[in-house]
């Protein structure tokens, strides 16, 4: 999963859970903000209203639909091949996956989990990489052609699945997380908000009470563990998400650093000279979803894709031949 986080630079905002102007101020932000998804979340919304119980509980339906860190959760079920019928969370996710799939040939695929695992960056922390065999066998199970949704009569979602296919949403989940808070704001009339989970963004109209648009910053590659700000960027309308490779990574006997996104063609982790990728687009799940895709397409098939893609805004930064930091801005991703 993503470990990149993008640094708001409406921090100041986020340093308690609850937090307003005074009542003598003519417009005011209301702030949120908690653990949620193994990260945290951080909400700014223009209301009086206190959103967090109804926040929890839609964080509460999603992971119950989605977290294969949850034994009893419906995907943790389908994985066990137990016979489930799925929710409309479910539904979304995974026909937007299969969207993303085809338009990306396979690159962005959650049937790759167990092959994750394998390498130990996902869920079941007790597998491990012990040969090719191994990775082998997993293999044969991968494919998210090989997943078949069967809608009911009554709207509701079965999955007929190999037994040994293995679903993850972990690089789309998120992003629809933000979506899902975003669009319950909206459904309460609230047009100028901003949505942040774990570095993924959903922001709309401006900050009212500053009278500017929201602000966010994306996070400067390092390996040692720090945090600083690359550079910030205004969004409105608009989501963003982005995907890392310096945090996430293993390095094995022989010091070969392996990075934790994993090729979905060979079953193992990407060689790339990439080290983040942002994007901009509509909504925050397909933003996510293809930051992921795209910083295991590599620069030269995400110059191709994007030609005939102007909907997506991508920012990266990568490594040249000298190790040092260099940049690419394509279609016209905000300076």
């Amino acid at each position: 999963m993503k470990q990149l986080t993008l640094v708001l630079i409406l921090c100041a905002f986020f340093s308690c859970k609850k937090e307003t102007k005074t009542q003598s101020e003519a417009i005011q932000n209301m702030t949120l903000s908690g653990p949620v998804f193994g990260t945290t979340y951080n909400v700014i919304y223009n209301s009086e209203k206190d959103y967090s119980k109804q926040f929890d509980s839609l964080f509460n339906v999603v992971n119950q639909s989605m977290s294969t860190y949850i034994p009893d959760s419906d995907i943790s079920k389908l994985n066990r091949n137990e016979t489930i019928v799925l929710d409309d969370h479910f539904a979304k996710v995974l026909v937007m996956s299969q969207d993303i799939f085809k338009a990306t040939e396979g690159t962005f695929d959650p049937t790759i989990g167990n092959v994750v695992n394998a390498w130990s960056f996902g869920a079941d922390k007790n597998k491990f990489l012990t040969d090719s065999k191994t990775i082998d066998s997993l293999m044969q199970f991968v494919g998210l052609d090989k997943i078949r949704p069967i809608y009911l009569g009554d709207g509701t979602l079965k999955i007929e699945k190999p037994k040994g296919a293995y679903l993850e949403f972990n690089a789309i989940a998120k992003g629809y997380g933000v979506d899902v808070i975003g669009e319950f704001l909206e459904h309460k009339m609230i047009t100028n908000y901003l949505v942040e989970i774990g570095g993924e963004i959903r922001a709309r109209g401006k900050n009212l009470e500053k009278n500017t648009p929201w602000r966010v910053g994306l996070d400067e590659p390092r390996f040692d563990g720090g945090q600083s700000v690359y550079k910030a960027i205004s969004l409105k309308d608009e989501a963003m998400a982005t995907s890392g490779t310096y945090r996430k990574f293993k390095i094995d006997d022989n010091g070969n650093r392996y990075a934790h996104i994993i090729n979905t063609k060979t079953g193992y982790p990407t060689k790339t000279n990439i080290l983040s990728v942002s994007v901009i687009t509509k909504n925050c799940m397909i933003a996510d979803a293809y930051a992921t895709a795209f910083q295991a397409m590599g620069i030269e098939k995400v110059k191709t894709f994007l030609a005939s893609h102007p909907e997506f805004k991508v920012f990266i930064i990568f490594e040249n031949e000298k190790q040092e930091l260099e940049t690419l801005n394509l279609n016209s991703f905000p300076e």
